[in-house]
């Protein structure tokens, strides 16, 4: 007897349900939850999808492939990390930024706003603020604020991070519904292309984003001052509101232009970039500094609370191993290498994206094919071609470069169980709403439109309001804007048609919710805190972190119900 949609629905959420319960009650890591969520959806599709088990066996292998093209960015972006690192060149980096400002609040500004907005747009994958943190810890934050701040921070660049990853890779399941639309010559889609769709979210993701670039700032520098002050007061945090506007400024203009003209790939990277200059350039010069000063209280004077096993006075002190234009080369480098290789008009693009490793018709399934564009990945072309001229460009031994190399394939081990088993779901997720007969007998829709359905029946008109907080759970879940987006484009893309909403407005603020999800997802927490020792503290900075996210998801709301409207 055929299911009812929500029954259905509730079965479809049952994996999703499954990986919350096992990190959030049970705090199992994502190695072990994202495994039992896998069984969960592969247990739904064959039981009450009645799809063949050997189709789950394809879309499963179709989803570990396309987590291979994932993991192969994020193993290049922690190469990078790692050779800088190795190489004294990320020391350099601190080094100079110490030297810029002795004021927390602009300390803040620059490095957890806009130098973590510049390593998320070309590197991404959590590493701003495990990177961003150790420095404002060595600058003298309490290690509790340090995290809280840079995980917060870290959302503004996230649509954009790796050069685009999350919206070019975390909406590649939208790629069919678009290229059928835009077959039916239905007017007025404001796309005409996968390409042209993906620079229209960017758009509007960057138009949802930009009231919040300017207030976030701001009400972060009160709440640092606020929580961790001497004073407790939110007055000495709102007395930067000068600095956080021309960051603000700097950072979003060009960001908004990038996103508008010219794609998903560089918002971040531009604006962090340019936003970095002008805002050296102004601290250095006093330019829009507070009148009075602030600073923290001394360390002895913190609350247990704040500190764990590694504090600001145990740190040492960033020295300058090379020139500052030696350490920033490699990230010029990736500027230079991403606008040949992304521009069309260079005529590189279409080489590199047309070099594939192909798997078609898997297990003997055609409609079960995929491919990995090994060179047109950011993780081959700029970031392991750049590790790699790093070596002799700053100096470095091969003993070291080796180390780099290590650590970075070490360090990719629990993100690859946890990306397979959480892509594979995506690809079973979507694989259950086939139009052939034999692969799904009862002509179920597929599990997130069966979803989508059933949560639209219940709310109606209010989904603007909620949907950047549903990319947010997402986020929460797989600790990733990218993944989220695989999960959950098609489920909102679905919620959009079923109540006659724009699709790329709906689907901007699923990315937009992706992103802000990003400072409470508890892999993010986990690692900011073993990198500034609070071993133990995730449900403090959870807590602290979660007034913000429901603040950023009623304005990401607000907004999407404006461009709606207009």
């Amino acid at each position: 007897m055929p299911m009812s949609l929500p029954m259905l629905a509730l079965t479809a959420c049952l994996p999703i349900v499954v990986a919350l319960v096992l990190m959030v009650v049970f705090h199992r890591p994502a190695t072990q939850a994202m495994p039992l969520a896998w069984l969960a959806a592969t247990i739904a599709a064959i039981a009450v999808w009645q799809a063949p088990p050997l189709y789950v066996a394809a879309l499963t292998l179709h989803g570990f492939v396309v987590a291979v093209s994932l993991l192969i960015i994020v193993f290049g972006a922690l190469l990078l990390l790692y050779t800088l690192s190795a190489s004294g060149g990320m020391e350099t980096i601190q080094a100079g930024f110490r030297s810029i400002t002795t004021d927390p609040r602009l300390q803040f500004i620059i490095i957890a706003f806009l130098f973590g907005a510049f390593i998320e747009g070309a590197a991404g994958f959590g590493t701003p603020a495990a990177l961003a943190a150790p420095l404002l810890l060595l600058l003298g934050f309490p290690p509790l604020a340090a995290a809280v701040v840079c995980l917060i921070m870290n959302t503004l660049p996230v649509p954009f991070a790796a050069v685009g990853t999350p919206i070019i890779m975390g909406l590649s399941y939208l790629r069919e519904l678009v290229t059928g639309l835009v077959a039916t010559g239905v007017p007025d889609l404001g796309f005409t292309s996968v390409e042209t769709f993906n620079t229209l979210i960017g758009k509007w993701v960057a138009v949802i984003h930009f009231p919040i670039g300017f207030v976030l700032p701001i009400v972060m520098c009160g709440f640092l001052t606020r929580h961790f002050g001497p004073g407790r007061s939110w007055t000495e945090g709102f007395g930067a509101w000068k600095f956080c506007l021309l960051a603000s400024v700097s950072f979003l203009v060009p960001y908004l232009v990038f996103a508008v003209f010219f794609g998903p790939e560089f918002p971040s990277l531009i604006g962090s970039l340019i936003g970095l200059g002008i805002i050296t350039w102004a601290a250095r010069r006093g330019i829009a500094r507070p009148a009075k000063p602030f600073r923290f209280a001394p360390a002895s004077e913190w609350p247990s609370e704040w500190t764990g096993i590694v504090s600001a006075d145990t740190g040492h002190e960033p020295v300058a191993r090379m020139s500052q234009l030696r350490a920033w080369a490699p990230y010029l480098l990736i500027g230079i290498l991403l606008v040949v290789t992304r521009l069309p008009e260079l005529g590189m693009k279409d080489f590199l994206a047309a070099r594939k490793i192909s798997f078609d018709h898997i297990l003997g399934f055609s409609e079960v094919s995929a491919s990995i564009q090994y060179l047109y990945l950011p993780g081959i072309i700029p970031f392991t071609l750049v590790a790699l001229l790093t070596v002799p460009l700053h100096g470095m031994t091969l003993g070291k470069a080796a180390g780099a190399w290590k650590k970075a394939a070490l360090s990719i081990k629990n993100p690859t169980i946890a990306l397979l088993f959480a892509v594979a779901i995506v690809s079973i997720f979507r694989g259950t709403g086939v139009s052939d007969n034999s692969l799904n007998p009862n002509g179920y829709p597929s599990m997130p439109l069966a979803m989508a359905g059933a949560v639209a029946d219940m709310a109606g008109r209010a989904w603007p309001m909620l949907a950047a907080f549903i990319g947010g759970a997402g986020a929460f879940i797989t600790g990733s804007n990218t993944v989220s987006n695989l999960l959950l484009a098609e489920f909102q893309w679905g919620m959009a048609e079923a109540l006659s909403l724009p699709r790329d407005i709906i689907v901007a603020s699923q990315v937009v919710g992706g992103a802000m999800g990003n400072m409470i997802c508890i892999h993010n927490i986990v690692a900011v805190c073993a990198v500034v020792g609070l071993f133990g503290k995730e449900g403090v900075i959870l807590k602290a972190n979660f007034p913000i996210f429901l603040f950023y998801g009623l304005m990401a709301g607000g907004m999407t119900l404006a461009l709606i409207a207009i």
